[in-house]
């Protein structure tokens, strides 16, 4: 057992013995706010768990419910319609913790509630950039899923500590212990319960609180009917066992993190409930421990308890590093949480907002954003001025005079500005890291009906493309169509619904197309020369080239290696220009082209007839020699497909799979259902989801996830290339 103490952490339970980094004004100090995010995959309860903390924190007085329509995070029609989340809301409710050090103290805790669908995965991107802490949401009959995974990626990426909640109890097949080990399995986490559940299933009536060693029995009464005051009693004795030896697992593991406890621990000596408390929120903390909370979201079973451990175990402001960014000579340069520092912070999310107009979401990292102050944008070099502060709740908003270090507001008046922009006093030589996103995947054609709706679509794909980084548009050169290209099919029928609807635009949406690569598979030569003589000045460059396969993932990396002069300073910039923009354009089928290593070997100039365009063309010329030689390949994006049905409909969705090139990963049995792993092209899984669903009688659901790229058959290339010759849209 190592034992070590890597962090601090400072309890303060009276406003006169906060941290001098707090504004006298501010009306929650740092220590008691918490900004965290509820992330899962598709499905697995998010909205109606933050629906309840909404509701017992009394920031709403009813309960909304997914399947009604009226929950108050999904706001946007397209999410009532489907019940789904689409977009991040943030939203701001206070708590007492009903024990702990915190017990009977309001802290304010910004909840942002994030999409669980695939297409949207950039809304928990930019979400997870900003906020400190997050709940991990997951299904207790469903374990693990697929999207589960990608967001606990995102979560590492962004080093967000976090507690987990195995929401649906209720089930039928509910396992809380068989989600905890998947945990561990699946996603590499030193996962293990703070709370046990009492019975499973239909029987879930309680908890056992591992820290505190007491349980919480949810048997409804009449009385309290919303479960506004779950009774506290013992431990059950047949319980008994059962918890004193998974609270001797917590505090094992705890002893990882706490000398305190790792000293009382080998002595044989009593923990007591508050240095346990403190002993998991240094272990949640630090990166390398996560708590885990069974309940029912649904049933409104164990949101209060989830609602103290976020309280109890997740940070605050203070107690993660500080945001990191880099001055204009690229050093590091650290915005630490202080409410009388200079002022930066990150946009992260921009809306347009039928009554107020661009709102731009904004956390503030250090100092304070008072109405009416300047901000300066280092990416603009501009500064704007801040009209109105607005804290959010979904849709609503209350206006604020000033925000915080620390806060989650979103500021009016700022025009240019894109996501993950840093704004910040003029003085302040500061630019925060932006969140990154993944490329888009697929690509549709859109027509205007009318000249009218012509103007129309372009303000709204404007709008929509600075709304979301996932979303392209460009207009093809061949065809003079536009192109939108994004995160997958629903993705995009959003997009063209949204537009219809908020902007009123009458458009025709092409046929999905696909966003193909070209790569090469060995070394050639190219040279390139482009040389004009018409009277007068003429034109002259010429490159000679080497290109050979890079690692995956790399892209094309062009490299000077041109000796002697060959080709002076000034044209070496405009010949790797030209290459770049050679690979835009692959020899195959036009597609861009990844993954290629181009080294200038050699060339030549003219004293009089060189140019910059001269030898950007020479590079053009080089590139497409060179490819050719190259062994080029045409790449398709194959998608991870994870589709979960009853075992009688297993081989039909089986034989479905291999019908569409699809690869079959492997096959798992979790109480009754079948869940069958396969990677499948892209092109083969338009309308997957719409197929199994007849295949299944309703009852099969698929997630459907990017893998990777790999070899187009050659049985498939010819039609392809044919296709996409004619057709309109390449990404």
């Amino acid at each position: 057992m190592s034992v070590a103490s890597p962090i601090k952490i400072t309890v303060v339970t009276d406003k006169a013995k906060t941290s001098s980094v707090n504004s006298k004004d501010r009306p929650f100090p740092l220590e008691w706010t918490r900004n965290i995010g509820i992330a899962a995959h598709i499905d697995a309860g998010k909205t109606t768990t933050t629906e309840r903390i909404l509701f017992y924190s009394g920031a709403v007085h009813k309960m909304g419910e997914v399947h009604e329509g009226s929950t108050v995070t999904d706001w946007m029609e397209q999410e009532r319609e489907r019940g789904i989340t689409i977009t991040a809301a943030a939203i701001s409710c206070a708590w007492n913790a009903s024990w702990g050090p915190w017990k009977g103290i309001k802290q304010r805790i910004n909840i942002i509630d994030t999409p669980g669908h695939v297409d949207f995965t950039a809304e928990v991107e930019r979400s997870l950039r900003v906020l400190d802490g997050a709940v991990a949401v997951f299904c207790a009959v469903a374990g693990v899923q697929p999207q589960s995974e990608t967001v606990w990626r995102q979560a590492n990426k962004y080093k967000v500590p976090r507690v987990a909640f195995i929401n649906k109890m209720d089930r039928t097949g509910a396992d809380f212990f068989r989600a905890v080990s998947e945990m561990r399995e699946k996603l590499k986490a030193n996962a293990h319960p703070i709370f046990i559940p009492i019975g499973k299933e239909e029987n879930f009536s309680g908890l056992v609180d591992l820290v505190q060693n007491v349980a919480y029995s949810f048997e409804e009464d009449p009385a309290d009917q919303l479960g506004m005051k779950p009774k506290t009693m013992p431990i059950p004795a047949e319980m008994a066992a059962q918890a004193k030896e998974y609270r001797e697992k917590l505090i094992e593991a705890v002893c990882d993190f706490d000398d305190v406890i790792a000293e009382k621990y080998l002595n044989g000596e009593e923990i007591s409930v508050e240095e346990l408390m403190l002993g998991v929120r240094k272990a949640t903390i630090s990166l390398q421990f996560t708590g885990v909370i069974p309940g029912s979201a649904f049933k409104k079973k164990g949101v209060q308890r989830l609602l103290d451990c976020v309280v109890n175990y997740l940070p605050s402001p203070i107690d993660v590093p500080p945001m990191q960014g880099q001055d204009s000579d690229g050093k590091v340069v650290e915005a630490v949480v202080d409410d009388k520092a200079k002022m930066a912070g990150l946009a992260f999310k921009l809306w347009n907002d039928p009554f107020v107009g661009r709102l731009v979401f904004f956390r503030v990292y250090t100092g304070q954003l008072p109405r009416g102050m300047s901000l300066y944008n280092p990416r603009t070099r501009r500064s704007e001025r801040v009209s109105r502060l607005v804290l959010m709740r979904a849709i609503e908003r209350e206006e604020i005079e000033v925000a915080y270090a620390g806060d989650i507001c979103a500021v009016v008046g700022i025009k240019e500005v894109i996501t993950g922009d840093t704004l910040c006093d003029e003085d302040f030589d500061i630019r925060l890291e932006p969140p990154s996103f993944p490329e888009p995947v697929i690509s549709m054609s859109i027509e205007p009906n009318s000249k009218g709706d012509q103007e129309k679509l372009g303000v709204a794909l404007q709008r929509l493309v600075a709304e979301d980084p996932t979303l392209r548009v460009k207009t093809d050169q061949d065809t003079g169509q536009t192109i939108l290209a994004g995160m997958g099919e629903l993705h995009l029928e959003i997009i063209i619904d949204r537009m219809k609807r908020e902007f009123k635009v009458e458009a025709t949406s092409g046929k999905p197309q696909i966003a193909y690569r070209e790569t090469i598979t060995k070394a050639a030569e190219g040279e390139g020369k482009f040389i004009r003589q018409s009277g007068g000045k003429g034109q002259y460059g010429h490159v000679v080239v080497k290109m050979e396969p890079n690692e995956k993932g790399k892209g094309v990396e062009v490299i000077n290696e041109t000796v002697g002069g060959s080709i002076p300073k000034e044209f070496i910039k405009p010949a790797t220009d030209g290459l770049l923009e050679g690979a835009n354009n692959g020899v195959i089928a036009g597609f861009p082209v990844v993954d290629a290593i181009i080294r200038i070997t050699d060339g030549s100039f003219h004293e009089v007839d060189s140019s910059e365009m001269a030898f950007k063309m020479a590079g053009i010329f080089a590139f497409k020699e060179a490819m050719k030689q190259a062994g080029p390949i045409l790449l398709e994006p194959i998608m991870g497909v994870e589709v979960t049905t009853p075992e009688e409909y297993q081989g039909d969705l089986m034989g479905d799979i291999n019908r569409r090139r699809g690869q079959i990963q492997g096959m798992e049995n979790k109480t009754g259902a079948c869940i069958i792993s396969a990677h499948v092209p892209l092109e083969l899984l338009f309308g997957y989801v719409t197929d199994i669903r007849s295949l299944s009688k309703g009852r099969a659901s698929a997630s459907i996830t990017p893998s990777h790229f790999a070899q187009v058959p050659n049985s498939q290339l010819a039609k392809i290339v044919e296709t996409n010759a004619k057709g309109p849209a390449r990404t």
